[in-house]
């Protein structure tokens, strides 16, 4: 019998090359947030997940072996999103984790960034890289974490960069961090060696490097890419570009977002050479060059895995998220925190705005008018995440979906207070610029509240 294999991102760039290179090795169970209409291939399944709730997760992992974790929430899943992509990543690995531990999955392959030597010189997208790798390995499931550089392949965002740069500069002047050691590895490379992790007891616990055979810098790249496509393009170091400049010159260049590419950026600052590990030198690979890699992927460029028709859910248009990370110094549990809150509020608004609490039901009153009700939520709460039901009030139009979660995080370092799928009553202009704003000064000030505890 085939080993199952889940796949969270089985839409992006490794997942399909995996569905594509291994569906006759494992039984493939491919999540998405679309209703996929059909596999186009046999021993693959797609599963409609929506990762932000718990229990949609817990329904999708229902029969799993083991789990391939390839999500990064760079895009944005509501008409608003207050959240940064690193408080977003922080809470998805932790519904994940907890899912994967609630239906009983023996081992989480998740693949992560090669981290600097020292903790203070982690960029942000890579310490939000290592935040996930701690939450998905922080329960049962055993964690085998992967750490790469830049991953070398056909449909791959980073390579797609660095051709387009080549592409559309006639000349780089070329800022001071293009001059880190990096170490690229083919994805080709990449597939064989989570094929040897999936299953194998060895790697277990275990968090390794992976790279490619030759080390090079950034610019060394741009020169090969350039020579490789037969574009004679001057590429000169210069010591003026300034991070923020950088970002907006790759952006620009290579028709992506500012946020798709700072946070990149800001790790490409870092040397990313691999520390060898036994486990994966036992493989004795033969490493494609980078060369090689991109050789392939010029040859298959056009020859990318198809996917399936999929069609998004019908969704209210204007539904908010909001993730806000809030430190808990004091080291308080998810019951604290939610019960601190309710206390904080009123007093924070000179008795202004009431909180009424009977049974399960916690309203929030101005002038004896229900603002916003909540509907406790027992069965699926507990010390580390408390779960509060949207079901009324002035501010709510919709009061048959949404929730208000405070959860703890990493050890306890953190809360994270969200509102998920939150439809408000006012008109949308209205709204984002009074209620919307209104939301996070009250978090930012209850996040100072709990510092000062």
């Amino acid at each position: 019998m085939k080993p199952k294999v889940f796949i969270a991102g089985a839409t992006g760039f490794i997942g399909r090359w995996f569905i594509e290179r291994f569906s006759d090795k494992y039984e493939i169970i491919a999540l998405s947030r679309r209703e996929m209409k059909s596999s186009l291939r046999d021993g693959v399944e797609w599963r409609k997940v929506d990762m932000y709730s718990v229990s949609s997760t817990i329904k999708a992992l229902e029969g799993a072996d083991f789990a391939l974790y390839l999500v990064h929430s760079m895009q944005p899943s509501t008409r608003l999103n207050q959240g940064t992509f690193d408080d977003t990543d922080l809470l998805l690995a932790d519904n994940f984790s907890r899912a994967s531990e609630l239906v009983g999955i023996k081992q989480i392959v998740f693949i992560g960034g090669i981290l600097p030597k020292e903790k203070s010189k982690y960029s942000r997208h890579l310490r939000s890289r290592y935040e996930v790798e701690q939450t998905l390995g922080a329960r049962k499931p055993a964690l085998t974490a992967l750490r790469a550089g830049i991953i070398v392949g056909p449909g791959g965002s980073s390579f797609q960069i660095v051709e387009k740069l080549v592409q559309r500069l006639p000349a780089m002047l070329c800022p001071e961090w293009t001059k880190s050691e990096t170490q690229p590895i083919a994805l080709r490379d990449v597939l064989t060696i989570i094929d040897h992790c999936i299953g194998n007891g060895e790697t277990y616990g275990q968090a390794m490097e992976i790279g490619g055979s030759e080390k090079t810098t950034y610019m060394g790249m741009l020169k090969k890419t350039a020579s490789i496509l037969g574009k004679r393009r001057p590429i000169v170091s210069v010591p003026f570009f300034s991070l923020g400049l950088s970002k907006l010159w790759v952006a620009l260049f290579s028709d992506s977002s500012t946020t798709f590419v700072s946070p990149l950026i800001e790790s490409l600052r870092h040397t990313m050479t691999v520390s060898p590990h036994p486990l994966i030198e036992r493989l004795d690979l033969q490493y494609m060059t980078f060369e090689e890699s991109v050789h392939e992927v010029l040859a298959q460029r056009d020859h990318l895995p198809k996917m399936p028709h999929g069609t998004a859910s019908r969704r209210i248009k204007n539904t908010v998220r909001s993730v806000q990370r809030l430190p808990n110094r004091s080291g308080m549990n998810a019951i604290e925190v939610s019960e601190e809150y309710l206390r904080w509020l009123p007093k924070s608004f000179g008795s202004l705005i009431r909180v009424a609490e009977e049974g399960e039901f916690v309203s929030f009153c101005l002038l004896g008018k229900s603002l916003l009700k909540l509907q406790y939520v027992r069965d699926r709460s507990d010390e580390k995440r408390q779960l509060f039901f949207i079901v009324g009030g002035m501010l709510a139009k919709r009061t048959d979906y949404g929730w208000l979660e405070f959860r703890s995080v990493l050890d306890g370092q953190y809360v994270i207070a969200a509102i998920h799928e939150f439809v408000p009553r006012l008109p949308w202009f209205v709204y984002i610029n009074t209620q919307a704003l209104l939301h996070l000064w009250v978090m930012k000030r209850f996040g100072k509240h709990l510092a000062r505890m």
